[in-house]
């Protein structure tokens, strides 16, 4: 109709279509996604995670690790409500309401969209995102250590995504600076010094807190505690108290009792307050970040526990072509021919004319090559 703008009246049409950090999912991401999905799903079940779904509404608290950052809203009863942010808080509240007695360990498998108002990620800053993850609740072991991190490696394969595993074990940092004599302000700064591995700012705190050139040196040496099972000797030579020892110990024995090609990361030291042992990442080329990431922690309640959760749009970026293989679609004339096709193993569409030119003009635009009428495949006449 003339006059009329194709813009909904109440929407301006310089306005954005889609709030900041999120985005629309077309069919063949979709495909991908769903494939992903469906492809972890189905291996954490074989290694008995179960699957569990947690609601997208929670109570607001201070105490939760993204409360800074979280989607809020007032709820008709005027309770503070917030978007789920991440998944291992709900998840100790489901096992603390649900499962206080066990039967321990618990495996549970979980994944959906998460939201966080600022969210820095090289991809698009998505401030709206999907995780896949697995939980190992109730145990705190080498063997279980190894268990999970098989299962890394056993997803990474699964989607045919080729990424290094690095171990690390924040504590160990913890240790080291507190067997230097360091404590406050200062072993904060140190610990995100190393963390981002800035020899600069480890100088800076270095001399604004008044360190010995030796524990310096020790701090150097800390950034370049990265590489095969010989880190974990250099490590040992570092580690002089009791919690040192132990750390190095620990990793010794997961390296040993598994089967895995693994790298260590001894400088990292992110969130060392909230990790109570192992870490781990695993990272693909061409990616700044990592596209699984997990470690070992404690629950509100005291329970010991560990997993990792894969961000399914990194993940997505990182398949290798071809992934997820595609049926060839046909266009079916009528019902028995779509459902011929379909018993065939073909994607099939039904057509919705007899109007031939019509057909032929759609087939081109989606890239149909064959027509099924009956049990008959014919190729499309230009």
């Amino acid at each position: 109709m003339l006059g009329v703008s194709s813009v909904p009246a109440t929407i301006s049409p310089s306005a954005p279509l889609l709030p900041d950090g999120t985005r629309d999912v077309l069919p063949d991401e979709w495909s991908q996604r769903e494939y992903v999905r469906w492809s972890l799903s189905e291996l954490f079940r074989a290694w008995g995670y179960q699957g569990v779904e947690l609601p997208a509404l929670e109570y607001a608290s201070a105490a939760h690790p993204l409360d800074s950052r979280a989607f809020k809203l007032i709820d008709t009863g005027g309770q503070v409500l917030a978007l789920r942010s991440e998944f291992t808080t709900a998840l100790g509240r489901l096992v603390a309401t649900r499962y206080p007695a066990g039967p321990f360990p618990l495996r549970l498998q979980y994944g959906g969209q998460l939201w966080l108002r600022a969210q820095t990620s090289e991809l698009g800053r998505l401030r709206e995102f999907t995780q896949v993850g697995a939980e190992l609740i109730g145990v705190a072991t080498v063997q279980s250590d190894i268990e999970l991190l098989a299962l890394a490696r056993a997803a990474l394969d699964r989607v045919g995504v080729k990424a290094d595993l690095e171990v690390g074990f924040p504590g160990f940092v913890d240790a080291v600076l507190e067997d230097a004599g360091l404590s406050g302000a200062a072993r904060d700064a140190l610990h995100d010094a190393i963390d981002r591995k800035s020899g600069a700012d480890i100088d800076l705190a270095a001399t604004t807190y008044g360190l010995s050139s030796e524990v310096t040196g020790v701090l150097h040496r800390l950034t370049d505690l990265y590489g095969g099972n010989e880190v974990l000797d250099e490590a040992g030579r570092m580690a002089q108290g009791t919690r040192a020892r132990a750390a190095v110990s620990h990793l010794r024995a997961v390296a040993q009792g598994g089967d895995l090609t693994l790298l260590f990361d001894l400088g990292v030291s992110r969130r060392y307050g909230y990790y109570t042992g192992m870490t781990f990442r695993a990272y693909v080329d061409g990616l700044n970040q990592p596209v699984l990431g997990g470690g070992r922690y404690q629950l509100a309640n005291g329970l010991p526990g560990a997993g990792f959760a894969m961000g399914l749009e990194r993940l997505v970026r990182a398949l290798p072509p071809g992934l997820p293989p595609h049926p060839e679609t046909v266009l079916a004339l009528d019902l028995p021919a779509l459902h011929a096709a379909q018993q065939a193993g073909l994607r099939a569409e039904l057509a919705w004319t007899d109007n031939r030119l019509e057909l032929k003009t759609y087939s081109a635009l989606r890239g149909i090559r064959r027509w099924v009428q009956g049990r008959e495949l014919t190729e499309v006449q230009a």
